[in-house]
């Protein structure tokens, strides 16, 4: 018994590490688990001083270093003339300043008020946006993220796709962006036009960055939100070589970041800032090398970007090079259709390996009975018999303890003092009677990778967004409103407390009687769709446990 209880200790303590370090690094703090950093590459002018919001190539001995020190000049954009792209999903607007996508509205994901997302924003107290431009190897002024851009035409093309062109021109250098959506798609195409009309020798260098300030999401539940659950929130870098990355903005302070710099030509390679439930990401062509860049640029405001170096534009030509901007939620099933790895936005934490099966059959089953709710139901039946047989086993197990438990109370008062012949009397009759005492352990050491795998599915799923379930359950993503399902669960708990062995040790008993209490006030926080799915599984544990109980209650050990 001694050892069983270890082992249930053991396990309930791994659980309960495992979702604090995921907490931890949800609200943005080191992981628990995390290796040694390294820094960042930034860049430098020619008297060695780093730059702030430049975007920085990785400077090597052979690398001249680029002398374009563009500002953040916030001002000119928030007071500039802005431009509307819309489709059936997506309200776009871009700014005259720098041609920068400031702001963006999801149609068909609302808010508590039902008004559309506004992912994209750019005032006082919120700033996260997009943008692009161009710099040079030299001190040369080119069209970036802070010039003044004109219209050049609008309307919708060919397809019948809305799109606007927007040109600005410096020093002989013309830059046309052309933003066209699809209908359906949170993809944006960007079109970059560069023309030369001078005849410098100047290398052209195209970078695409999102700038996002380290706002986290507002946490809604008791105590201002103290133990409500949130997501990793964050810039990320996905390259064909090192995949996915998730850079913390507490790293990006201390310099201490570490990211895949060069990405060769014909490799994929994208970066993306990340939040609860939403994603926004440059994806641009791979046809030409590129280097990826982070940093901080001014006062909580930070930015991860992507530069193509264009290399020297002869007077008269004019390159073009295309990029995708995303701007969505992370609905996993569109995620894997954009560009490889993007499904990796959805973060599952680290049992990813059994959470992406458990939402792929979750999803099938949607399709069938067009309820999340429902379909959590489903699902738990689903694992209960997968896993019918290894419980059958366990619960009989606990049935025999159930039986034996007279006989184990009597050898603890006879041997009372001698913890050693304690356990040999109680291993012989073990032995005799055929009992396995780890038995009871199996189920709670089944259970518990799989709930957590739920629960990430659960927390990380936009689907379950507004998902209503029955009656009082509008939104399977929010704890509870009334508290019902955590009730319910308690009890579903202590009935199966009854159905068990009691611990011959008093405090043991007593830590088991306990547990459904604190175990349903730790679920007045959780998902109401996680609770369901604890619900329904302690149910049908509990009837298949009274079967067992009932039919061992027949023949009771000698």
């Amino acid at each position: 018994m001694d050892l069983k209880k270890t082992i249930l200790w053991a396990v309930f303590s791994l659980s309960g590490l495992m979702l604090y370090n995921n907490w931890m690094v949800s609200d943005g703090k080191p992981s628990l688990f995390g290796g040694p950093a390294v820094n960042a590459p930034t860049a430098t002018d020619k008297a060695g001083q780093t730059k702030t919001d430049v975007p920085a190539t990785t400077i090597t001995a052979n690398t001249p270093v680029i002398n374009q020190t563009p500002v953040v000049n916030s001002g000119s954009i928030e007071a500039s003339e802005k431009f509307v792209l819309k489709n059936d999903v997506l309200v776009l607007e871009i700014s005259a300043s720098g041609a920068n996508v400031i702001d963006a509205k999801l149609l068909k994901e609302l808010t508590a008020d039902k008004k559309p997302v506004a992912l994209f924003q750019y005032n006082q107290n919120h700033k996260y946006f997009a943008r692009s431009g161009l710099i040079a190897i030299g001190n040369v002024d080119l069209p970036n993220h802070t010039s003044p851009f004109k219209l050049a035409q609008s309307g919708k093309d060919g397809s019948g796709r809305p799109f606007i062109t927007l040109v600005s021109e410096r020093n002989g250098v013309k830059l046309e962006k052309t933003f066209i959506l699809n209908p359906g798609s949170y993809v944006v195409d960007v079109g970059h036009r560069v023309t030369q009309n001078t005849s410098s020798t100047a290398s052209l260098v195209l970078y695409t960055e999102i700038v996002r300030d380290a706002m986290q999401e507002e946490k809604i539940g008791p105590f201002n939100g103290a133990f409500s659950a949130s997501t990793f929130t964050g810039p990320a870098v996905y390259t064909e070589k090192e995949k996915f990355n998730k850079l913390e903005f507490t790293d990006i302070d201390k310099n201490k970041i570490s990211i895949p710099t060069q990405v060769p030509a014909g490799d994929p390679a994208w970066i993306a800032l990340v939040q609860h439930y939403f994603a926004s990401a440059w994806i641009p062509s791979d046809k030409l090398a590129r280097d990826i860049y982070a940093g901080k640029i001014d006062t909580n405001l930070y930015r991860i970007g992507i530069q193509t170096p264009l290399g020297v534009v002869a007077q008269g030509i004019t390159v073009v090079e295309k990029a995708r901007l995303f701007v969505g939620p992370q609905e996993e099933s569109v995620l894997e259709t954009i560009a490889p790895g993007f499904a990796l936005l959805k973060d599952y934490g680290y049992l990813t390996i059994l959470a992406k099966p458990i939402f792929w059959l979750l999803e099938k089953i949607h399709t069938y009975v067009n309820n999340w709710g429902w379909s959590i139901i489903l699902l738990t039946i689903l694992i209960k018999l997968v896993f019918f047989p290894l419980s059958a086993a366990s619960y009989k197990s606990m049935a025999r303890m159930k039986e034996v438990q007279p006989r184990l109370l009597a050898m603890k008062e006879q041997y009372k003092g001698e913890p050693q012949k304690l356990n040999q009397a109680m291993m012989e009759m073990y032995r005799k009677e055929k009992i396995n005492p780890l038995g009871g352990c199996l189920p709670v050491v089944i259970q518990i990778p799989v709930f957590i795998s739920l629960y990430w599915v659960l927390l990380s799923s936009v689907e379950m967004r507004g998902a209503p379930w029955v009656l009082w359950i509008q939104d399977l993503s929010v704890p509870d409103p009334y508290y019902i399902l955590p009730v319910i669960m308690a009890i579903s708990m202590f009935v199966q407390t009854k159905l068990n062995p009691t611990p011959p040790d008093p405090i043991q008993a007593k830590v088991m009687m306990y547990m459904p209490i604190v175990f349903s006030v730790m679920f007045f926080f959780f998902p109401a769709g996680l609770v369901l799915y604890w619900v329904v599984n302690n149910l049908l544990s509990i009837a298949q446990q009274w079967q067992i109980n009932n039919m061992f209650g027949k023949s009771p050990a000698k």
